[in-house]
C-alpha cells in the first residue's frame, strides 16, 4: 500500500504537537542543547580539556623530577633523548615543568574564580538590593580597589604576607571581586523594579528569602559568565607575577617564572621561554574560547542580536 499524504490539517497537528513537546522542555536541558551547538564552547572545552589533562596526568605519567638538575644536560632541545620538551639551563625536565607549571597556573585561577565569586556576588546583590548607607559602602570600597591596578595590589600584598601564591591569590581576587560586585550590583538593581520582586515584598517575604529565591537565580548565570573570563585574567596576572618573582617560589615550577628563567638563553635554545609562553597562550586562549561560548549561551540578548544578524 502507498504511503498516504499527509492532509494540511495532519502536517498543522503535528507541527502542533512538535511545538508543544518542544516548549515542555527545561531551562536546563535547552541551555545544554544550546552548549552543545556552540562551537566556540566545544572547541574551548575540547582544548581546556587537553590542557588540564596534561597538567593532571602528564607529572603522573612522566615520573620524573621537576627539580632534579643535570648539568651535562642542560639546553637541550625538545625532542632530545629522555627529554620530550628538552631542558632548561639547569638540566631539568622542561616538560615535567610545564606540566606542573599548568597545575600552578590552574590552582590560582581556581582560587581566585571562587573567592571573586563569591565575594562579587554577596556585595553586589546586597548593595544592589539594601540601597542607602549599605549600597554607598560597598559601592565606595568597590571603587577604591578597581582604582588600582592588579599589579600595584599584588606588589602590596607580597609586601605585607610575603612572597607565594597565597597573595597572589588574595591580590586578583580582590580586584577581580570589584569587577564582578560592579555587574551584580547593576543586575540587582534592575531586578528590584521587576513584578515578581514587588510581589515578593508584598507577599511579606523577608529580605534574605527574596534575595536567596529570587534574585540569585536570575544573577548567577552573568555572574559565571563574567567569572569564567576572569579565569583568564588570573592566569596571565600570575605568569606576570612569576616572572617578576613575586608568584611561585623556587623549587615550585610556574610558567611565568619559565619564561622569566628562559629569555636569559634564548640565543642558546629559546625553547626554555617559547614553550612555557606558547602554553600560556594556549590556557588564557581555552579559558576565553569557554567564556565566549557561555556568553552566547546565557545571554539572551545577544543570542537575539546573532539572530536578527542571521535573518537579515
Amino acid at each position: 500500500m502507498a504511503d498516504r499524504t499527509p492532509t494540511h490539517l495532519e502536517a498543522w497537528n503535528l507541527q502542533l504537537a512538535e511545538f508543544e513537546e518542544s516548549s515542555r522542555v527545561g531551562p536546563a536541558r535547552a541551555a545544554l542543547g544550546r552548549m552543545r551547538r556552540n562551537k566556540l564552547l566545544l572547541l574551548g572545552t575540547a582544548l581546556g580539556l587537553i590542557v588540564l589533562g596534561a597538567g593532571v596526568l602528564g607529572p603522573i605519567i612522566s615520573g620524573a623530577d621537576p627539580a632534579f638538575q643535570s648539568f651535562a644536560s642542560t639546553l637541550l632541545p625538545p625532542g632530545s633523548e629522555g627529554y620530550l620538551l628538552g631542558t632548561d639551563h639547569l638540566g631539568r625536565d622542561l616538560a615535567v615543568r610545564v606540566f606542573i607549571g599548568i597545575r600552578v597556573s590552574l590552582m590560582v585561577a581556581a582560587g581566585v574564580t571562587v573567592l571573586s565569586l563569591v565575594l562579587g556576588l554577596v556585595l553586589g546583590m546586597f548593595g544592589g538590593f539594601l540601597g542607602g548607607w549599605a549600597d554607598r559602602t560597598i559601592r565606595g570600597a568597590v571603587d577604591f580597589v578597581w582604582g588600582f591596578p592588579l599589579i600595584l595590589v599584588a606588589v602590596l600584598f607580597a609586601g605585607g604576607l610575603g612572597e607565594g601564591l597565597f597573595p597572589v591569590i588574595l591580590a586578583v581576587g580582590l580586584v577581580n571581586t570589584a569587577a564582578i560586585a560592579r555587574v551584580v550590583r547593576g543586575e540587582v538593581l534592575s531586578l528590584t523594579e521587576r513584578e515578581f520582586v514587588e510581589a515578593a515584598r508584598a507577599g511579606g517575604l523577608s529580605t534574605p528569602r527574596i534575595m536567596w529565591r529570587h534574585l540569585f537565580p536570575n544573577i548567577l548565570a552573568p555572574a559565571l559568565v563574567l567569572a569564567s573570563y576572569y579565569v583568564a585574567v588570573a592566569i596571565i596576572a600570575e605568569a606576570a607575577l612569576s616572572f617578576i618573582g613575586l608568584g611561585a617560589q623556587p623549587p615550585t615550577p610556574s610558567l611565568g617564572g619559565m619564561v622569566s628563567d628562559g629569555r636569559n638563553y634564548l640565543q642558546q635554545n629559546h625553547w626554555g621561554a617559547t614553550i612555557p609562553g606558547i602554553t600560556i597562550v594556549l590556557l588564557v586562549l581555552a579559558v576565553s574560547l569557554i567564556g565566549d561560548g557561555l556568553r552566547d549561551v546565557f545571554d539572551p540578548r545577544l543570542r537575539h542580536e546573532a539572530k536578527g544578524v542571521d535573518e537579515g
